[in-house]
C-alpha cells in the first residue's frame, strides 16, 4: 500500500498562514458590506463581552487600512512562525493569542475596544528572535536576526503614545510571544512529530 508524502513544514506554512489572510480578508469584507457590526467583538477591558474578544480580535480589524497594515507581516512573519516546525508554530500562536487577548483584557483603559492581528505580529516577532537564542540553532538564530533587524523599529509600538492604536495589544503580544519561546524550547522532538 502506498504512503502519502507529506508536504514539506514550508509549504504547508504558506498554505496555512495564505489561508489565515484568506480568512482576515473575508471578515473584513463582510463587516464593511454589513456596517461594521464585528468591530464590537474586538476585546474590551474587564467586561464579560469583551471576553469574547480574546478568542476572536486578532481577527477583526477597524477598517482596510488597518487590515492593510497588518496584512504583509502576517504573512512573513505567521510563515516564518510554522516554517521550521507546524505544530510548534500552531502551539506559539495559540500561546500569543491567548496571552495577549488576556492581557489587553486585564490591563487596558476599560471601555476600550481592541482588535487587530498586530498582537500576533508582535508576538511572533519576540518569538522568532528569542527561539533561536534558547534553541542554540544556527538557522533560528539567523531567521530571528533578520527578524529583528526587519522588524526592530516596530516593536516600539509596545510604548504608549500612537492615538488609536493599542499598544497593549503590542506589549501582551510580545509578552506572550516570550512565553511561548520559553514554552516551547527544547526538545523540539515532541513537537516535529505532531507535524
Amino acid at each position: 500500500m502506498p504512503t502519502m508524502q507529506r508536504r514539506p513544514a514550508w509549504q504547508q506554512a504558506a498554505v496555512l498562514t495564505g489561508g489565515f489572510v484568506v480568512v482576515l480578508w473575508l471578515l473584513e469584507i463582510v463587516d464593511a458590506a454589513s456596517g461594521h457590526p464585528l468591530d464590537a467583538y474586538g476585546v474590551q477591558p474587564r467586561s464579560d463581552d469583551g471576553l469574547v474578544g480574546v478568542a476572536v480580535a486578532p481577527m477583526l480589524h477597524f477598517g482596510f487600512d488597518h487590515l492593510v497594515g497588518n496584512t504583509v507581516p502576517v504573512l512573513v512573519l505567521g510563515f516564518l512562525t510554522l516554517a521550521t516546525g507546524i505544530a510548534r508554530g500552531l502551539l506559539a500562536t495559540a500561546i500569543i493569542w491567548v496571552v495577549g487577548g488576556l492581557g489587553v483584557w486585564l490591563f487596558a483603559q476599560p471601555g476600550s475596544n481592541h482588535a487587530g492581528a498586530s498582537v500576533l505580529i508582535f508576538g511572533w516577532i519576540v518569538f522568532l528572535v528569542v527561539r533561536g537564542f534558547l534553541n542554540r540553532r544556527p538557522t533560528e538564530i539567523l531567521i530571528g536576526v533578520a527578524v529583528f533587524l526587519l522588524y526592530s523599529g516596530a516593536l516600539l509600538g509596545v510604548l504608549p503614545g500612537q492615538h488609536g492604536v493599542s499598544w497593549q495589544g503590542h506589549l501582551f503580544g510580545a509578552v506572550g510571544g516570550a512565553v511561548a519561546a520559553r514554552v516551547l524550547s527544547r526538545p523540539r522532538d515532541r513537537y516535529d512529530a505532531l507535524r
